[in-house]
Parts: C-alpha cells; sequence; structure tokens
C-alpha cells in the first residue's frame, strides 16, 4: 500500500467512527468568554483555571521583558540560552515549593519525557497508574525500564508489583496528582506510604494541581501533607499559572543530574525570557492572591453538583476537571455541537485519549466564569440532554 492510500484510508476510517480531529480556530485572548470559530462562546475546556493568562498585569511583565531581553533566547541553555529571567524563574519555584532547587523545561511533556527518559534505564522499575497522562508513558517507554501498570488507583495492585519487584537498582512510582480526564486525585499518601515500605522513589505530576490544590496553591502534595515524602515534584506553568513551560523541583544533586542527562532539556532552544519574566510574577499572583483558588473550587462545585442533580455522570471529579460521561463518540460530539451552537464551548473527548466506550464531555471550570455563566452552562446541558433523549 502506497502513502497516499494508507493516509486516505487511516483518515476515512477515523471519520467513520466519528473519531477525526481537527484545528479550530480562537480569536483574540483566552478567557472565560473566547471568539471560537467566528462564534462568541462561554469557555468550559480551558486549563486556565486562575483565569490568569489573559491577565494584564502578566502581559506589562511580558513587554517589559521583551524590550529589555528580546523575544528569543537563542540557543539551549547549556550554550547561550541561559538568561536572567530563566534563573530568576526557577529560584522563584524552588522557593514556593520549599525544595533546594529547581529546572525549568520548554513544555509539560518535555520535562516528563527529560526525567523519566533520563533517571531510569534498563536495569530499573517504573510503576504508573493506569490513567497517567500519555506523556508520563511515553517518558517511560524512552528510559527503556521495566514498566508496570496498576490499575487505576488500586494500591493492592501496587503493592502486590512492589513485593514481586525484587533485584532492581531503582524502583519508582509516578503518579499525576490530579487526573488530567476524570478530575480525581492521586491516593498519594498511600502511596507514598508505599514508596516507604518497599524503598521506592516518588515522582508526580502536578500539572492540574500546581495552583489550584493547598493552602498556598502549591498543589495536591501540600493538601495531603505529604510535600517532604515526594523524591520528584513535576509541574506545569500552563495552566492555572496561565503560562507556558514546566517545572522539576528536588534535591539540588536531581537537578544537577538532569542538566547534565536529560536530553529534552539539553538539546533544545530555552523558553522565551519573557514567558519565564511573566511566570515569575504569577507564582507570586498565585502567592498573593488566594480567592482565587476560593473562587475557583467554588465555582467547580456548583457546577459539579448541578450537572450531577442533572442526572449526569460526573464520574469522581473532585476538582475544577469535571468529565460528563457520555459513553458513546457520536453522542459526545452530537452533544458538544449542539452546545456550541447555543453558546457554550464544551469539548468532546474521545478514544484514544479515553477508552472505548467512555467519551465524555470534559468541563473545566475558570475562577473567572460568573454565575450566570454557570446557570447558563446548566440550564443548557439539561435541555441538549433532553434533545437528545439521553436518559
Amino acid at each position: 500500500m502506497n502513502e497516499a492510500i494508507f493516509l486516505k484510508t487511516f483518515l476515512s476510517k477515523l471519520q467513520d467512527q466519528k473519531l477525526h480531529r481537527t484545528l479550530k480556530g480562537v480569536s483574540g485572548a483566552q478567557g472565560a468568554h473566547i471568539v471560537f470559530e467566528g462564534r462568541k462562546v462561554v469557555n468550559f475546556c480551558s486549563n486556565n483555571y486562575l483565569g490568569l493568562a489573559n491577565d494584564v498585569r502578566l502581559v506589562k511583565v511580558a513587554k517589559k521583558s521583551l524590550k529589555g531581553e528580546g523575544l528569543g533566547s537563542g540557543a539551549a541553555r547549556l550554550i547561550c540560552g541561559n538568561m536572567n529571567s530563566h534563573v530568576q524563574l526557577e529560584k522563584k519555584i524552588a522557593t514556593f515549593k520549599n525544595v533546594e532547587s529547581c529546572l525549568v523545561f520548554s513544555t509539560g511533556y518535555m520535562a516528563n519525557v527529560g526525567i523519566l527518559s533520563a533517571l531510569c534505564d534498563r536495569e530499573d522499575i517504573i510503576f504508573s497508574d493506569k490513567l497517567n497522562h500519555a506523556s508520563i508513558i511515553d517518558g517511560i517507554l524512552l528510559s527503556r525500564a521495566k514498566f508496570k501498570r496498576y490499575p487505576h488507583k488500586d494500591m493492592n495492585a501496587l503493592e502486590e508489583m512492589l513485593k514481586e519487584s525484587l533485584g532492581y537498582r531503582k524502583r519508582l512510582i509516578v503518579t499525576d496528582s490530579v487526573f488530567s480526564m476524570d478530575g480525581d486525585i492521586a491516593p498519594l499518601k498511600e502511596i507514598v506510604n508505599l514508596a516507604k515500605k518497599y524503598e521506592a522513589m516518588v515522582m508526580i505530576d502536578e500539572a492540574h494541581s500546581f495552583g489550584v490544590l493547598g493552602s498556598q496553591g502549591r498543589g495536591l502534595a501540600e493538601e495531603l501533607g505529604v510535600e517532604e515524602d515526594i523524591d520528584i515534584h513535576m509541574g506545569t506553568l500552563s495552566k492555572a499559572v496561565g503560562s507556558f513551560g514546566a517545572y522539576c523541583c528536588g534535591s539540588k544533586a536531581l537537578i544537577d543530574f538532569l542538566i547534565n542527562k536529560a536530553r529534552s532539556f539539553i538539546y533544545t532552544t530555552a523558553m522565551p525570557p519573557s514567558i519565564a519574566a511573566a511566570s515569575i510574577q504569577a507564582i507570586e499572583m498565585i502567592k498573593r492572591e488566594p480567592k482565587r483558588r476560593e473562587k475557583l473550587l467554588e465555582n467547580a462545585t456548583r457546577m459539579r453538583d448541578g450537572l450531577q442533580a442533572a442526572g449526569f455522570d460526573t464520574l469522581n471529579s473532585v476538582t475544577p476537571i469535571i468529565p460528563v460521561l457520555l459513553k458513546e463518540a457520536s453522542t459526545a460530539v452530537a452533544f458538544s455541537q449542539k452546545l456550541f451552537e447555543r453558546g457554550i464551548l464544551v469539548q468532546a473527548i474521545r478514544p484514544p485519549t479515553v477508552p472505548e466506550n467512555t467519551a465524555r464531555l470534559r468541563v473545566t471550570v475558570m475562577a473567572t466564569h460568573s454565575k450566570q455563566d454557570i446557570e447558563k452552562a446548566l440550564q443548557l446541558f439539561s435541555e441538549v440532554k433532553e434533545e437528545l433523549c439521553l436518559t
């Protein structure tokens, strides 16, 4: 089969299965209200949890950096791209997270791939929750370590795997803190206890909890009081922080090791300094403006409670990520389209992003959503449910 026929066959199959995806255009800045494909809608599918992505204070800081440090960093950081904003951002995150050191990566995907493939190899074994993010899976595969996936949040299964894993140089348990498609949280205390019992390391991905959970906004580890028991803290700056990039926090030795070994850090141009500068300001705002988190969690509770009252299955969500389980991909797509036509943007999530027969709408709430935004969405969810004759 030649290339053209292969590609057309593959795409045709996706279309027949209602799994074909295309890029849609957004006009203007990200916020609670956006213009999507030319239509003004209330945005319920962004990870801009605290509404910082279009905050004028961050824009001002970025503009100042552009004037002083220019647009691009020009090189990898080990060559000549290690600019002042990068250094200051790492100091800011390390201080905020109460750890010895920090390393900034250009994206969350690059962070997970770089950390895992650098730390582990064929002599090691990695235990991963079955619903961990794709970047974690890819990092494990690149490491060539022995790979064990335990059923979602099943601590009995994890313990059995740990018992059977004698003889490996290193044992590493890695988990999302908030699972990005289900909105539930990892049993982090139990994972830490098992790690201590079986002398394993623990790595957490705080992408969807950094800036959202914890009294200071440091994430799930802070929320559950186990920060000092985590060996590797990873998180992103592209969600609640409203910026771009990712971090790895831990010991000075860990960060020095990654600077010398993590290929996704070594062999890439550093993030633009203006992005780093804006991220510093955003973290300061997260620390000083706790009411943003309070409003976010209040909005999430109202949305979740309203959806459940209307008869929707929101799985085990306890965060601003609220899945609405519809099972069939075609149903999820039709539901999303009808909401869009009425001014509500919620994307359908289908296989392979989620397992077969678990297609859903992924609702994400922001601190900047008004009460009216949420009430409008809840009303339209009920209307579309009735229109599609869903029980």
